[in-house]
C-alpha cells in the first residue's frame, strides 16, 4: 500500500464562466499536458468533508485566518477499493496537502466516526489525524462532488483545473454511494479555475491565463456546500 503523499504548493483560485472555460481548456491542452485521467467531460471527485461540533474549520476560513486546515475523505470512483485521507493546512500563499490511502473498509469506519483504523497505519501523519480527530470530535459535515479537467506541465509542479457542476448534500452521507442524491451549491454556468504551482508560473502559461478576464476569489467547496446550511440558521 502507498504511504503518504506530501505536496506543499501555492493555490490561486478564480472564477470564470462556462465558455471562457471552453476557450481557455482549448488553448491549455495544446501546450500542457492533459491529466490521464480526463474524459470527455474530465473525471468526477467526491470529497467528505469533517469539522468540529462548533465548525472550527468553516469558521476559521471564513474569517480568513492565514493558519487553517480542512480534513477529508476523497474518491474517483466509487466502486473503487480505497479512498484518500486528506488534511490541507494554509500558512499565507503556501499550502501543504497531506494524502494516505486508506482501504475502503476503514474509510467506512471513518465515515461513521470510529478513528480507531488510523491506529493500524505506520505514517506519523495517521497517528497525527487520529489524536486531532479523537480529541476535537471531528465529524462527517458534508458530501461535495464536482467534475474536473486538468491540465500538467512538469516544470515547477504547475496544474491548472477546471472544476464545474459543484453539487453537494448534508443528508446522503454515504461516501461511497452509486447514485447519491446532491444538490447545486453553484451557478450552474460557473467554473472554479484553479492554479496550482511551485515557485512561479511559467511566462507562456502566465499569457494565456492572462488573455481570460478572471478575478480570484477564495472559493472553498466545503463551505460553498456548509453555506447553505449554515446560512439558513444565522
Amino acid at each position: 500500500m502507498p504511504g503518504l503523499n506530501t505536496v506543499m504548493r501555492q493555490e490561486k483560485k478564480y472564477a470564470i464562466d462556462i465558455a471562457q472555460g471552453a476557450v481557455l481548456s482549448a488553448k491549455l491542452a495544446r501546450i500542457m499536458i492533459p491529466d490521464e485521467h480526463n474524459g470527455p467531460e474530465g473525471y468526477v471527485i467526491r470529497s467528505m468533508y469533517f469539522d468540529t461540533p462548533g465548525d472550527s474549520d468553516y469558521n476559521d476560513k471564513v474569517e480568513g485566518l492565514e493558519l487553517r486546515r480542512k480534513l477529508r475523505l476523497r474518491i474517483y470512483d466509487p466502486a473503487q477499493g480505497f479512498a484518500m485521507l486528506e488534511m490541507k493546512q494554509k500558512s499565507g500563499p503556501y499550502q501543504l496537502k497531506r494524502s494516505l490511502r486508506l482501504t475502503r473498509e476503514d474509510a467506512q469506519r471513518l465515515a461513521r466516526g470510529d478513528y480507531s483504523p488510523l491506529l493500524g497505519y505506520p505514517e506519523p501523519f495517521a497517528a497525527e489525524c487520529y489524536e486531532l480527530m479523537a480529541t476535537r470530535c471531528y465529524r462527517p459535515k458534508t458530501v461535495v462532488e464536482y467534475d474536473r479537467t486538468a491540465y500538467i506541465a512538469r516544470e515547477n509542479h504547475i496544474r491548472i483545473t477546471f472544476d464545474r457542476r459543484i453539487r453537494a448534500s448534508e443528508s446522503d452521507m454515504e461516501l461511497f454511494a452509486p447514485c447519491p442524491a446532491y444538490s447545486p451549491v453553484m451557478d450552474p454556468f460557473g467554473l472554479v479555475l484553479e492554479v496550482k504551482y511551485n515557485g512561479f508560473i511559467l511566462s507562456y502559461i502566465k499569457d494565456l491565463l492572462n488573455s481570460v478576464h478572471r478575478p480570484e476569489v477564495s472559493v472553498s467547496k466545503y463551505c460553498l456546500a456548509r453555506s447553505f446550511t449554515l446560512g439558513a440558521m444565522d
